[in-house]
């Protein structure tokens, strides 16, 4: 399936024609003027260089064109879609990403879980898991409106659960969550998940939901090898497993080991990063999101100071060198970053700069730049189309 010229990324689809026809089918039923009629843009002026700095600025275009592809690649592979809105925080935008063809969406806390069920959005799966008392009450009273369904990965927490279950009236689908080799949360074998699994199924106030896991990158075959085995052992046990969560952004093209997930997990593709186009999954033109930021101070030729430190930029490396990129620049790279201060390296800048100007850094990680904000904005090419609350800003808990 071709991407937007410049992209760069290779679409590993199985039939690219068909894909291809999916792209134009979605773009004749929801053109960028009916996608904008999702959004109530506040009005910040018209011009970038009008916005007052720090402030993350997202080509609405871009954006939509990233959603676009990513929703006809689900299709034409036979997976369902279930963005994970942690990325953008945003109501209106994961409104879109169902009117696209998402069937659900995918939070990381009940603060998340909460701010959506409150805007209408009932089908969503918490893939963090839910422990404490407070906790299981939320989750609870989110049942009561909701169809959210939740992950676990050990024993312990299942009590909680069927309690919350009960308290809600109704079951609480509980996926089993699997460590398929990124080494964090999991069962660590087939065997053990399956043995989880039966737990759930035999407490009251919950059921089984499935297999749900955050694979590694670039390891299909073997992830695909454990959910596999995984899937015989629940059929020899009798035990029917209603879906398969995957997910992550950095092989997300790749249609390798797909042949037991039912729907896939991704939130960095709707905006991309410079960590995504350093492992080829996006191009520089894909990158919807940068951070509009002032040059307060020319030190020397060899330096200049921006408003834009970790508060705006955040600290992740993510491996890269530096805290983000200036493309107009010849790709300077912000060389350090105080919570404040961002140093950029202006030595093979072609000009020297000036303080009062603007520039677009792309960041390293853009996920956790949006819960640093309370507003995103909005442009269409050097056009500023407004503002947005970011609804689920510091919903953490």
């Amino acid at each position: 399936m071709p991407c937007r010229a410049g992209s760069g990324v290779d679409l590993k689809v199985a039939n690219a024609d068909d894909g291809w026809r999916k792209v134009q089918d979605i773009m004749q039923t929801m053109s960028p003027v009916q996608a904008e009629a999702f959004f109530d843009f506040e009005p910040v002026g018209r011009r970038i260089e009008d916005l007052e700095t720090p402030v993350p600025i997202i080509d609405f275009d871009v954006m939509l064109d990233n959603l676009i592809r990513w929703q006809s690649h689900c299709d034409t592979v036979g997976v369902a879609n279930r963005p994970h809105i942690k990325t953008h925080k945003l109501v209106p935008v994961a409104r879109l990403q169902l009117a696209l063809g998402a069937k659900g969406i995918c939070v990381q806390k009940l603060g998340e879980a909460e701010v959506m069920a409150d805007a209408g959005i009932t089908d969503m799966l918490l893939t963090f898991n839910v422990v404490g008392q407070h906790k299981l009450q939320r989750l609870s009273a989110l049942m009561k409106r909701s169809d959210i369904a939740v992950v676990a990965d050990n024993a312990e927490m299942l009590e909680g659960l069927s309690g919350a279950g009960l308290a809600a009236g109704r079951k609480l689908a509980v996926l089993a969550e699997c460590d398929t080799g990124s080494g964090r949360n999991g069962t660590q074998t087939p065997a053990e998940t399956v043995a989880l699994a039966q737990k759930i199924a035999g407490l009251p106030g919950l059921s089984f939901g499935g297999l749900m896991t955050y694979p590694p990158a670039f390891r299909r075959k073997e992830v695909a090898a454990f959910i596999s085995e995984t899937r015989h052992l629940l059929d020899k046990a009798g035990l029917p497993c209603p879906r398969v969560s995957s997910g992550g952004s950095r092989d997300l093209w790749d249609t390798t080991g797909l042949e037991d997930v039912t729907e896939y997990r991704a939130g960095t593709y709707i905006y991309n990063d410079r960590s995504l186009v350093a492992v080829k999954a996006c191009g520089w033109d894909d990158c919807a999101e940068t951070v509009l930021t002032t040059v307060v101070s020319t030190p020397t030729r060899d330096r200049a100071i921006i408003d834009a430190g970790t508060k705006a930029l955040t600290s992740d490396l993510l491996g890269l060198d530096g805290y983000g990129i200036v493309r107009d620049l010849g790709d300077a790279k912000i060389y350090n970053a105080n919570e404040e201060h961002g140093y950029l390296d202006t030595r093979a800048a072609p000009r020297a700069l000036a303080v009062g100007e603007t520039l677009r850094v792309v960041m390293n990680h853009t996920c956790p730049v949006n819960n640093l904000f309370d507003k995103v904005v909005f442009v269409r090419g050097q056009t500023v189309l407004g503002a947005l609350t970011v609804d689920a800003r510091g919903k953490v808990q």
